[in-house]
């Protein structure tokens, strides 16, 4: 293509745009469902670390104020989703999140500052060895820090606390500065490679999430199933049997029978002995009480 620097500073504008926000979507998915449950916090923490030698590297090469302040929102906010992590994922506590989160940040800034100095002195001797390694430092971190991610789709077997407009604007970023890259003089291989390998792997997390996700689903819901049908067959199982209470036998009678008597007592011609002995003693008390009379 052609030499058009308008259009290598629009392009590289808007990517550079795309990079300083994309992880706003990010920080709200967490927040709003107070999860992060699938994000690798390796991922927030190891992004958030390539700040330091892409911020050193743009700082060193004096170039314009929006690649300057580009890495430094890109690390606060890989920050504050590693931090979302530290509290969602590991419970801990919010004033200990914040506590790193902000220690955190210090530590980079200060080496930062640290190794621009050490950049600019490598400069002035013209070894620009130091400002290469930065270079290479920062797309190998931007490049490894997908991997942890990769690893937690294979494990879960699904994508369930990535952000899609997260990896859409990050590899809308990728694409943006590749091609402001294509409009320049010479392009930086290193560059290219960083940009390039950005737009593959987020593409790829989203090709799996819409993959992995309605499989993931639809397993989910054959297992409840499955789950709900087991319940029901063990409550089925523990009921007790119920047994059926012995009758006895019922005896046909009359209107004007009487039920038969316990088997303990005595019985003469119908009449408990214990009544006739009383009968027969009372007899003769009566009949000496009619003679007197």
């Amino acid at each position: 293509m052609p030499v058009n620097p308008i259009a290598e500073n629009v392009f590289g504008t808007i990517g550079t745009v795309c990079w300083c926000i994309q992880l706003i979507p990010q920080a709200w998915k967490s927040w709003k469902e107070k999860s992060t449950f699938g994000l690798s916090p390796w991922l927030m923490l190891i992004w958030a670390s390539a700040a330091l030698p892409l911020g050193v590297y743009n700082i060193a090469q004096n170039v314009n104020i929006p690649l300057i302040l580009q890495p430094q929102l890109f690390g606060t906010l890989a920050a504050a989703c590693w931090a979302q992590c530290l509290h969602y994922e590991y419970r801990l506590s919010i004033p200990r999140s914040i506590i790193s989160f902000c220690g955190f940040l210090l530590s980079l800034a200060g080496l930062q500052v640290a190794f621009v100095y050490a950049v600019w002195h490598g400069l002035a001797e013209n070894d620009n060895r130091p400002l290469e390694f930065f270079g290479v430092m920062t797309a190998l971190l931007v490049f490894l820090g997908l991997m942890p991610q990769f690893y937690e789709i294979w494990k879960l077997k699904e994508v369930p606390g990535i952000s899609t407009s997260f990896m859409v604007i990050d590899g809308m970023g990728g694409l943006f500065s590749a091609l402001s890259l294509a409009f320049k003089e010479s392009i930086d291989p290193l560059l290219a490679f960083s940009y390039i390998s950005v737009i593959i792997l987020d593409a790829l997390v989203i090709s799996l999430k819409l993959i992995l996700n309605p499989i993931a689903a639809r397993r989910r819901t054959q297992e409840a199933s499955a789950a709900a049908a087991n319940v029901a067959v063990a409550s089925t199982d523990a009921e007790p049997e119920r047994e059926t209470p012995e009758v006895e036998p019922s005896v046909l009678r009359g209107p004007y029978s009487r039920p038969p008597p316990p088997s303990n007592r005595e019985i003469e011609d119908g009449i408990s002995l214990r009544r006739l002995e009383g009968l027969r003693s009372r007899a003769p008390e009566e009949a000496v009480g009619a003679i007197e009379h």
